[in-house]
């Protein structure tokens, strides 16, 4: 797992002075997989690697992997689906994704679903990066690369392994979550924020008030 510190808020009211909150919201980052998951809170990535022979044990693995990491959160945020792509196991990974809310919903945990376009917005400005050389759209691991960087450069995150481009999705989803609540990570310019606006958010008080 990697540390990082908390940035404050450069928006904050000046006659109160920078506040640092006691104690920040339990956002949790979900980039659901069938066989790797992505997983980050404030200053943490991991990740659950489900190893079962068939689709169903693979289900309980990445289930009990998520619950636990999600045990006690204020609030989660997972990542949608990319409809555009061509996946052949769409249909398992849907429900995936389903249980995952679910199981949420009965333990009356508060989430939200976050498309790709507006997580890479909010990384990197837009929903569709090129190569600074030759201007082509980035496509596959290099896309994912890009996002990668940015949460290292700008939380200072480096995520490793057999996971890592998991991790850092679902470390940027976990940074929208409390810069929607009020307790951004870093100073985000208003080209990656605008992804906040497009968000369809629960009811602020279904998170807040627990």
């Amino acid at each position: 797992m990697t540390t990082a510190p908390t940035l404050i808020d450069t928006a904050a009211p000046a006659a109160a002075g920078p506040q640092i909150p006691t104690q920040l919201p339990k956002v949790i980052g979900l980039d659901v997989a069938m066989g790797i998951s992505g997983i980050a809170g404030e200053g943490w990535t991991d990740y659950v690697k489900a190893k079962g022979q068939s689709q169903h044990s693979r289900f309980e693995q990445q289930l009990l992997g998520i619950a636990d990491h999600t045990r006690h959160a204020d609030f989660v945020v997972i990542e949608g689906a990319a409809y555009g792509h061509n996946n052949n196991g769409a249909d398992a990974l849907a429900g995936m994704r389903w249980m995952v809310r679910h199981d949420l919903w009965k333990r009356r945990i508060p989430y939200v679903v976050v498309t790709p376009g507006q997580r890479m917005i909010y990384a990197v400005g837009t929903a569709a990066p090129v190569d600074a050389d030759t201007g082509l759209r980035l496509k596959g691991v290099d896309l994912k690369a890009v996002l990668r960087q940015a949460v290292a450069d700008t939380y200072g995150i480096t995520t490793e392994g057999d996971a890592k481009y998991d991790e850092a999705d679902a470390y940027i989803l976990m940074a929208m979550g409390l810069h929607w609540l009020g307790h951004p990570l870093a100073v985000v310019p208003d080209t990656h924020r605008r992804a906040l606006d497009s968000v369809r958010w629960p009811e602020r008080e279904a998170v807040t008030v627990r």
